[in-house]
């Protein structure tokens, strides 16, 4: 697993004495919401990746013939299956901070002031403009739910700073949460 230097989990919560042993699951439904498809396809791909083959993605699973919106059906459809649980990643916010940078001015040295000793070394004055720079940080909720108890029984709030694109926010996180799991004991293998 790669080293998450940019994602940390600001906050996180889990159900007393409850855990998830990985070889004692069937399936686990993982659901990410970001703002594209292509997004939630590559978050729910690698939060599987880390599920041992028990990782079941929605956009396999939940198909545009599946009414998702009665909320019973959905419920009612994911128990049939034989689901033990579901891990949901939702982006809720993106912060944009921008730092300006002001003009930077190089001059001649003070000591140049007479026109031969100026002339002969000749240092031109110049400006570097001022510039803006933007950060942007991800925040991400992570829940897992058990199914049969129908309740909530993890979750963390992850941020991400400047990602280089989706495929690296969805990995660092996944590895981030999934290292988290592991360490609170809330996740076996």
């Amino acid at each position: 697993m790669d080293a998450c230097v940019s994602t940390k989990i600001v906050s996180s919560w889990r159900e007393v004495n409850r855990e998830f042993i990985i070889d004692d699951l069937n399936k686990i439904l993982v659901v990410a919401m970001f703002k594209t498809t292509v997004a939630n396809r590559v978050a729910e791909d690698q939060m599987a990746s880390y599920l041992d083959g028990k990782g079941v993605v929605s956009y396999q699973y939940l198909d545009k013939n599946f009414n998702k919106n009665k909320e019973e059906a959905i419920r009612n459809k994911i128990r049939k299956d034989g689901f033990d649980g579901a891990i949901t990643m939702r982006l809720i916010d993106v912060d944009k901070d921008s730092v300006y940078t002001p003009t930077r001015i190089n001059t001649y040295p003070a000591y140049y002031m007479d026109f031969g000793s100026y002339y002969y070394r000749y240092w031109d004055s110049y400006s570097i403009p001022g510039y803006f720079t933007t950060t942007k940080t991800y925040i991400v909720e992570v829940n897992v739910y058990s199914i049969w108890d129908n309740k909530i029984i993890w979750t963390a709030i992850t941020k991400t700073t400047d990602p280089k694109g989706v495929d690296k926010l969805t990995k660092e996180i996944a590895s981030v949460v999934y290292k988290r799991m592991l360490k609170e004991g809330f996740l076996k293998k």
